[in-house]
């Protein structure tokens, strides 16, 4: 499930625009009335939909935008002459009044966008550094020396590890290593 974050100024809107996303199936991980607050929990949830309006006491959304992770996209809500010329290129705009069928199509729309980027980043391979390789190798030395493990067993070991941390493979090494050289 995507995240999303409904961030406005005027607590009554943010509350309004949170209760018809939950009412149609959408999941509000927060509710924010200022720019900082949106940041915050932006860099808190690393990816997700930012619906938020164009003027903060402490920001401007453009300034949000800019202080978002990449995997956070935004939904601006505001009148078309407040963003017309100067929103960027990959923040959504819908104009003033909103119309509940247009936010509910576009943030289908978004999550969809977002469920594609997702797939396409985890079926690109990662390659390791010369360096992570050299970490994973030196763990699975340590487990096959201690633990008297295969080269196999301990790359499993250091796999199933990495996945049910829900971490890397060279932070679950990095672990591994600090943890028998103690």
């Amino acid at each position: 499930m995507t995240n999303v974050i409904v961030a406005f100024s005027k607590a009554e809107d943010a509350k309004k625009i949170k209760n018809i996303l939950m009412k149609n199936g959408f999941m509000v991980s927060a509710v924010c009335t200022s720019g900082a607050q949106t940041v915050n929990s932006a860099d808190e949830l690393g990816s997700g939909i930012v619906v938020c309006g164009c003027r903060f006491a402490d920001m401007v959304y453009q300034e949000i935008y800019d202080c978002i992770p990449k995997g956070v996209q935004m939904l601006l809500v505001a009148s078309p002459n407040q963003w017309s010329t100067s929103a960027p290129e990959d923040v959504v705009c819908l104009g003033l009044p909103l119309k509940v069928q247009d936010l509910l199509s576009t943030m289908g729309m978004m999550m969809e966008t977002l469920s594609r980027n997702r797939k396409k980043l985890k079926s690109q391979k990662k390659d390791r550094s010369k360096e992570e390789v050299e970490t994973i190798k030196l763990a699975k030395e340590l487990l096959m020396e201690r633990n008297h493990m295969s080269e196999m067993e301990a790359h499993r070991y250091i796999q199933k590890c990495s996945m049910d941390s829900g971490t890397n493979m060279v932070e679950t090494a990095q672990m591994i290593m600090s943890l028998i050289n103690r």
